[in-house]
Protein backbone atom coordinates (compact mmCIF):
# COMPACT_ATOMS: atom_id res chain seq x y z
CA UNK A 1 0.00 0.00 0.00
CA UNK A 2 2.82 2.39 0.92
CA UNK A 3 4.61 1.67 -2.41
CA UNK A 4 1.45 2.44 -4.34
CA UNK A 5 1.09 5.81 -2.55
CA UNK A 6 4.72 6.70 -3.35
CA UNK A 7 4.23 5.79 -7.02
CA UNK A 8 1.10 7.92 -7.24
CA UNK A 9 2.87 10.85 -5.61
CA UNK A 10 5.80 10.52 -8.00
CA UNK A 11 3.49 10.31 -10.98
CA UNK A 12 1.50 13.30 -9.78
CA UNK A 13 4.68 15.35 -9.34
CA UNK A 14 5.76 14.33 -12.83
CA UNK A 15 2.44 15.38 -14.26
CA UNK A 16 2.55 18.75 -12.55
CA UNK A 17 6.07 19.32 -13.85
CA UNK A 18 5.01 18.24 -17.35
CA UNK A 19 2.18 20.81 -17.42
CA UNK A 20 4.12 23.68 -15.84
CA UNK A 21 4.93 26.13 -18.65
CA UNK A 22 7.73 27.84 -16.71
CA UNK A 23 9.40 24.51 -15.98
CA UNK A 24 9.17 23.46 -19.65
CA UNK A 25 10.65 26.79 -20.72
CA UNK A 26 13.56 26.41 -18.26
CA UNK A 27 14.24 22.85 -19.50
CA UNK A 28 14.30 24.06 -23.10
CA UNK A 29 16.62 26.90 -22.12
CA UNK A 30 19.00 24.57 -20.28
CA UNK A 31 19.08 22.22 -23.28
CA UNK A 32 20.41 24.95 -25.59
CA UNK A 33 23.57 23.69 -27.30
CA UNK A 34 26.80 25.65 -26.95
CA UNK A 35 29.18 26.03 -29.87
CA UNK A 36 32.54 24.55 -28.87
CA UNK A 37 35.63 26.72 -28.70
CA UNK A 38 38.80 25.27 -30.20
CA UNK A 39 42.29 25.69 -28.82
CA UNK A 40 44.40 28.00 -30.98
CA UNK A 41 47.51 25.84 -31.04
CA UNK A 42 45.98 22.42 -31.73
CA UNK A 43 42.43 23.01 -32.93
CA UNK A 44 41.15 20.55 -30.30
CA UNK A 45 38.11 21.02 -28.08
CA UNK A 46 38.58 20.41 -24.36
CA UNK A 47 36.79 17.21 -23.25
CA UNK A 48 35.08 19.09 -20.39
CA UNK A 49 33.77 21.85 -22.68
CA UNK A 50 30.03 22.08 -21.93
CA UNK A 51 27.80 20.90 -24.76
CA UNK A 52 24.68 22.55 -23.32
CA UNK A 53 23.82 25.37 -21.00
CA UNK A 54 22.99 22.87 -18.27
CA UNK A 55 26.43 21.28 -18.59
CA UNK A 56 27.96 24.76 -18.23
CA UNK A 57 26.18 25.28 -14.90
CA UNK A 58 27.34 21.85 -13.72
CA UNK A 59 31.07 22.50 -14.28
CA UNK A 60 33.18 21.89 -11.18
CA UNK A 61 35.96 24.12 -9.89
CA UNK A 62 38.59 21.70 -11.25
CA UNK A 63 36.95 21.64 -14.69
CA UNK A 64 36.82 25.44 -14.80
CA UNK A 65 40.53 25.53 -13.94
CA UNK A 66 41.28 22.98 -16.69
CA UNK A 67 39.30 24.98 -19.25
CA UNK A 68 41.13 28.19 -18.33
CA UNK A 69 44.47 26.42 -18.66
CA UNK A 70 43.58 24.62 -21.90
CA UNK A 71 42.51 27.87 -23.56
CA UNK A 72 45.63 29.78 -22.39
CA UNK A 73 43.80 31.98 -19.85
CA UNK A 74 45.21 30.73 -16.54
CA UNK A 75 48.87 31.34 -17.40
CA UNK A 76 49.12 34.20 -19.91
CA UNK A 77 51.26 33.48 -22.96
CA UNK A 78 51.53 34.58 -26.58
CA UNK A 79 48.13 33.01 -27.39
CA UNK A 80 46.11 34.45 -24.50
CA UNK A 81 44.94 37.59 -26.28
CA UNK A 82 44.27 35.89 -29.62
CA UNK A 83 40.96 34.51 -28.30
CA UNK A 84 37.83 36.62 -28.95
CA UNK A 85 37.25 37.55 -25.29
CA UNK A 86 40.34 37.00 -23.10
CA UNK A 87 39.88 37.04 -19.32
CA UNK A 88 42.01 37.73 -16.25
CA UNK A 89 42.21 34.44 -14.36
CA UNK A 90 43.12 33.78 -10.76
CA UNK A 91 42.95 30.36 -9.12
CA UNK A 92 41.90 31.81 -5.78
CA UNK A 93 38.61 33.26 -7.11
CA UNK A 94 35.34 31.77 -5.84
CA UNK A 95 33.68 29.25 -8.17
CA UNK A 96 30.86 31.67 -9.07
CA UNK A 97 33.36 34.19 -10.40
CA UNK A 98 35.29 31.49 -12.28
CA UNK A 99 32.05 30.30 -13.89
CA UNK A 100 31.10 33.86 -14.81
CA UNK A 101 34.51 34.49 -16.38
CA UNK A 102 34.50 31.23 -18.36
CA UNK A 103 30.94 32.03 -19.47
CA UNK A 104 32.08 35.41 -20.71
CA UNK A 105 35.09 33.79 -22.37
CA UNK A 106 32.94 31.35 -24.36
CA UNK A 107 30.44 34.06 -25.29
CA UNK A 108 27.48 33.55 -22.97
CA UNK A 109 25.28 36.59 -22.42
CA UNK A 110 24.76 37.74 -18.86
CA UNK A 111 28.25 36.76 -17.73
CA UNK A 112 29.66 40.29 -17.79
CA UNK A 113 31.21 41.80 -14.70
CA UNK A 114 28.52 42.66 -12.18
CA UNK A 115 27.60 46.31 -11.87
CA UNK A 116 27.79 47.58 -8.31
CA UNK A 117 24.49 49.06 -7.18
CA UNK A 118 24.79 52.15 -5.00
CA UNK A 119 23.02 52.12 -1.67
CA UNK A 120 21.07 55.07 -0.38
CA UNK A 121 23.94 55.87 1.98
CA UNK A 122 26.40 55.87 -0.95
CA UNK A 123 24.19 58.27 -2.91
CA UNK A 124 23.83 60.58 0.09
CA UNK A 125 27.62 60.56 0.63
CA UNK A 126 28.22 61.43 -3.05
CA UNK A 127 25.72 64.30 -2.82
CA UNK A 128 27.38 65.58 0.39
CA UNK A 129 30.82 65.52 -1.24
CA UNK A 130 29.51 67.32 -4.34
CA UNK A 131 27.87 70.02 -2.18
CA UNK A 132 31.09 70.55 -0.18
CA UNK A 133 33.11 70.73 -3.41
CA UNK A 134 30.73 73.34 -4.85
CA UNK A 135 30.90 75.43 -1.66
CA UNK A 136 34.71 75.27 -1.65
CA UNK A 137 34.79 76.39 -5.26
CA UNK A 138 32.40 79.25 -4.53
CA UNK A 139 34.61 80.49 -1.65
CA UNK A 140 37.74 80.16 -3.79
CA UNK A 141 36.19 82.41 -6.46
CA UNK A 142 34.96 84.98 -3.93
CA UNK A 143 38.16 85.13 -1.92
CA UNK A 144 40.77 84.64 -4.62
CA UNK A 145 42.35 88.07 -3.94
CA UNK A 146 42.93 87.38 -0.25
Amino acid sequence: MENQTRRQTAMLGGRRAATNATFKQKLEQMALPLAPLVQLTTGYIHPAFPGTLLNFWLLTDAQLEELAHFYHQRTPCQYTFHYPCPINWSSDMPIEEKRRKIGRFIGLRGCESPVRMLTEADIMEQARRARISEEDEMWRRKLRWY
